[in-house]
């Protein structure tokens, strides 16, 4: 009997195609994610006249708020010996090293240094890249040459009351990404939680399609009802979430992104759009305030339940339970999980859609072929399904 084997070099490059982890500057996955805006801090964190030192994609930057109000990002470190740059001062628009006091403005440019001929810092520059603030988050374009639009998502800009979150989980953002077409997984990770009040729960019927923006994703509960979520390139989600405030009128609208910190860290951005009469708003503001005051972080919670020390069943203390069950369920697959052990069934038809999806992308990137230019017109419609 005669045997073929894939040739080890065809087998590397298969490999590497869904290495969709590693995302540094030499990385497929990092050069992909180049191609886009990435939300990097919080706006609010972040007041006028500080600079702050911030890391994407196994990166670091100098993040700053100009005195006049906008933000902005550059290298993170003085070209003339190499300070941290987030030390310094911020004087107007620019940002001073604290070592010998060079400035530099935000397109990098260095426009004096105190003890150097004046004809010097015109043939000096560091990084600049392109920042922009919208949803309450600062976004940023990280890649080269001129950078797309920045996407827009109008369900979030109606009346209401938006928040807006952030935290860093120990894991590889794919691990959650992945998570977005996996509607099975809430009748199991969150069997007790606000969406067994809200008819979240039961075996599904997942259906979905590659749209121009990334995915759509169908899940039919044994009720007949059904929920509609949508999945946007390369990392973020748009759905209906359940209300957990009295004053809600109806479901929110809940856009949240992926931003890789290094291979195996992340942070998850997300915006809320709480539908409440605006009477209503400041009230809810200071009581959620005041809940995350008394609340346990969820990641301490999570890394308990993965240590053994504790139960999810058994939190009590957890406010926010729903998300220490993803930590448990995400962190819990390991930082840099080897997805080519993985034994998938149908259950993960939508799953086995991104990832090939994402394998063809990298592949097109690495071959010089156009890649696929997500883009969306106007609204999306996501359902709650009840």
């Amino acid at each position: 009997m005669t045997t073929t084997r894939t040739p080890r070099a065809d087998r590397f490059d298969s490999e590497r195609f869904r290495d969709f982890d590693h995302v540094g500057p030499g990385t497929l996955a990092g050069r992909y994610l180049r191609l886009f805006w990435h939300p990097v801090y919080r706006a609010r964190d972040l007041p006028g006249g500080q600079a702050v030192p911030i890391r994407v994609m196994g990166e670091d930057y100098t993040l700053y708020r100009g005195e006049d109000g906008t933000a902005h990002v550059v290298a993170p470190r003085c070209a003339h010996r190499g300070t941290q740059l987030s030390t310094g001062w911020v004087e107007r628009d620019c940002i001073r090293c604290f070592y010998h006091g060079w400035k530099y403005d935000s397109t990098g440019q260095c426009v004096e240094m105190p003890a150097e001929d004046p004809t010097f810092p015109p043939r000096v520059t560091i990084r600049g890249y392109p920042t922009e603030e919208y949803l309450g988050l600062i976004f940023a374009y990280l890649g080269e040459g001129e950078p797309p639009t920045l996407p827009r998502y109008p369900e979030l800009e109606d009346d209401g009351l938006l928040t807006v979150h952030h935290y860093t989980w120990p894991c590889s953002f794919f691990n959650s990404y992945e998570n977005v077409c996996d509607p099975l997984h809430i009748t199991f990770v969150h069997r007790t939680s606000i969406f067994s009040e809200h008819s979240l729960r039961g075996l599904v019927q997942t259906i979905g399609d590659e749209t121009d923006y990334g995915m759509v994703i169908h899940a039919t509960r044994p009720n007949g009802r059904t929920r509609t979520t949508h999945l946007l390139m390369p990392t973020a989600q748009y759905f209906k979430q359940a209300p957990y405030e009295p004053e809600e009128t109806e479901w929110s609208e809940f856009v949240s992104w992926r931003t890789p910190v290094d291979d195996g860290e992340f942070t998850h951005f997300s915006a809320n759009l709480l539908h409440v009469p605006s009477d209503a708003a400041g009230r809810v503001r200071e009581r959620r305030a005041e809940q995350a005051q008394r609340s346990v972080e969820p990641k301490v919670l999570g890394a308990a339940v993965i240590g053994g020390q504790r139960r999810t069943q058994d939190l009590a203390e957890a406010t926010n339970l729903v998300q220490v069950q993803d930590y448990v369920a995400q962190v819990g697959q390991g930082a840099l999980p080897d997805r080519q052990r993985d034994r998938l069934g149908r259950s993960d038809v939508l799953v086995i859609a991104l990832r090939r999806i994402w394998e063809r992308e990298l592949r097109a990137l690495a071959e010089g072929q156009p890649i696929k230019r997500w883009q969306r017109a106007g609204r999306l419609v996501a359902t709650s399904g009840v």
